[in-house]
């Protein structure tokens, strides 16, 4: 496994990191949990994601028991807020009332002094950014969280967010959390490269498309049990199956095939290519897939294979 630093942080996560959504708490039971998890950190991931939202707070705690089997100062944990956790006015957003709550709920749920990376779950159009900013930077100081992130915010959100800290001395996030994978490359535009000069990395989610990139929806089919085939899971990922070109995944698996290696691999190792993404985030069903997916950190595509995706892609 290798470890990138996340932003301009001395902070190092492993480059492919476990996330629960959809998984812990859910479509997984917490002693399957617990042994894909465990298989995670033995791989030498040590980055864990989750979030309050996630079977409202199940998740990181499915999440939390499996790592206190390990010394806390080896693993690097997350949580999140914005999304409602409750019916009142005051139960989702990023006012300073929500994010202290919710951080110290999430705490409490994971028995923990303190989660490594808090991260804003969308951007708040109805609070103040300073209000924000200020509410995190005192968590920061108060030691209950040690470091900022956003997710799925806008370029200009970000540098929006940059300038703030600094006209107030508050602490800067270092980390961004997009969707990015081979069919959706938005971030390539504009926020990779306004993040790589304000020192702001990448944890990217979905790098395989749920599921589309491990190729185990070919010609459209959806097995059964499979995510794809349980509406309360992915009731929108019908359309993207319906809409993709099958052929773009059968040359691509054939490509990794001629590498000797799975389509996944070939997939997370290519969201790896860009030195902006610090980890690439993926969720786990079954103990085998962490093992073989934690594989493509040792995956180095060269000039040729990278090419050729690129024709495969915009063909």
């Amino acid at each position: 496994m290798q470890y990138r630093r996340l932003g301009r942080s001395g902070l190092k996560v492993s480059e492919i990191s476990l996330g629960s959504w959809l998984t812990f708490g859910k479509t997984v039971d917490e002693r399957s949990a617990a042994d894909i998890i465990h298989k995670a950190y033995e791989a030498g991931i040590n980055f864990f994601d989750s979030a309050n939202v996630y079977e409202r707070g199940k998740a990181e705690i499915v999440m939390s028991r499996a790592l206190k089997s390990f010394p806390r100062d080896s693993y690097v944990l997350t949580t999140k807020a914005f999304w409602p956790m409750g019916d009142g006015p005051n139960d989702k957003g990023l006012s300073r009332k929500h994010i202290m709550e919710q951080v110290h709920a999430s705490l409490k749920r994971m028995d923990l002094e303190y989660v490594d990376i808090f991260y804003c779950h969308r951007y708040d159009h109805e609070t103040p950014l300073d209000e924000t900013l200020r509410a995190i930077d005192d968590l920061i100081r108060q030691g209950k969280i040690l470091y900022a992130g956003v997710s799925e915010w806008t370029a200009a959100q970000i540098q929006e967010a940059m300038s703030v800290a600094d006209r107030y001395l508050l602490d800067r996030i270092i980390v961004n959390q997009p969707q990015y994978n081979m069919l959706h490359r938005d971030i390539e535009e504009e926020i990779i490269p306004m993040c790589e000069n304000a020192g702001v990395s990448q944890v990217v989610w979905s790098p395989l498309a749920q599921g589309i990139l491990t190729g185990k929806y070919k010609e459209g089919l959806i097995p059964k049990g499979s995510r794809a085939s349980g509406e309360n899971v992915n009731s929108w990922m019908k359309k993207i199956l319906n809409d993709m070109v099958n052929r773009k995944v059968e040359l691509l698996d054939q490509l990794a095939k001629d590498h000797d290696i799975t389509l996944a691999q070939l997939a997370l190792a290519w969201t790896l290519r860009q030195h902006n993404v610090a980890s690439t985030l993926v969720g786990s069903s079954h103990p085998e897939q962490i093992i073989e997916n934690a594989k493509a950190s040792d995956v180095a595509l060269g000039y040729n294979a990278l090419q050729r995706i690129e024709e495969i892609l915009t063909s």
